[in-house]
């Protein structure tokens, strides 16, 4: 089926298996641990070439940085969704190239722009730079609201983390906001399944009261675990759903920026468009 002989698997098999050995490893660096959560699939398919072509090359802080910016803009430019095999090509020879000490920047992180617009838009687990984010708040740390604790590979499986709405759907439709609005990334993040009970249906300054009582702990905590999902604990406080989407708007504009190491852009370019749909389980 892939037309190899004996020879060519002998010669080439031990590193292919090395690559993808690496990437899973680069994923989990990376707080992508749940394949629903995978942006793009067929990005591991170069992302395993050029670990398996740089071998211990990729291990340095430098060719990790360069990978990551590579992988990052592939993502939030949002550049494996269609035809992808040309892309594969260049990609694996041009970040090898770069990571050995070349000047030119891959295609993939000169080609790729993420507007700022978008993330009004992004509302569904089937977009790569929705999922993007989503891993993006898991590596900074983010806590879960009831126990305290971050995120992490163990609690990640454990605590039935998956991502939920801040200002909650039923609150948001008794004020007339609509579905678009509500269900974009910035009204989303990732919190367990108790946490998510606890939450229900209200208004955000009832439920950090009712968060800090299951916990037993001053609201204060509670806040505080809020705040490291770059949301405005204020805002929350006082139920204002527009100033949070304005203040996590800049707050994940800002995590997109440093993940590309590129500015976003602004104005009238096409915007895409998610399906209506409601992630939460």
């Amino acid at each position: 089926m892939l037309a190899l002989s004996l020879e060519e698997y002998e010669q080439y098999g031990s590193g292919v298996v090395a690559g993808l050995i690496e990437a899973s490893k680069f994923l989990h660096q990376n707080y992508i641990f749940d394949p629903r959560f995978l942006p793009y699939g067929a990005q591991l398919i170069p992302l395993s070439a050029i670990f398996s072509i740089l071998g211990h090359e990729a291990e340095t802080h430098q060719a990790q940085a360069k990978i990551s910016q590579w992988f990052w803009c592939g993502i939030f430019g949002e550049l494996y969704g269609g035809s992808t095999e040309t892309r594969f090509a260049y990609d694996v020879s041009e970040v090898v190239n770069w990571v050995r000490g070349g000047s030119e920047l891959p295609r993939t992180i000169l080609e790729a722009q993420f507007m700022r617009e978008r993330l009004w838009t992004l509302r569904s687990r089937n977009s790569a730079a929705y999922k993007g984010l989503y891993a993006q708040l898991l590596s900074e740390g983010a806590q879960d609201w009831l126990s305290g604790k971050s995120i992490s590979d163990i609690t990640y499986f454990d605590d039935s983390i998956d991502i939920h709405h801040i200002f909650p759907k039923d609150w948001a439709e008794k004020q007339g906001i609509q579905s678009r609005r509500y269900n974009s990334i910035l009204n989303k993040t990732p919190l367990s399944a108790r946490t998510n009970r606890v939450i229900g249906g209200s208004a955000p300054s009832i439920y950090i009261e009712a968060l800090a009582k299951k916990s037993n702990v001053d609201a204060n905590f509670v806040l505080q675990s809020i705040e490291s999902h770059r949301i405005s604990s204020a805002a929350l406080l006082a139920n204002n759903f527009e100033i949070h989407m304005e203040f996590r708007a800049e707050q994940l504009i800002d995590q997109v920026r440093s993940a590309m190491g590129k500015d976003v852009g602004e104005g009238s370019s096409f915007i895409a468009e998610d399906e209506e749909t409601d992630d939460e389980n």
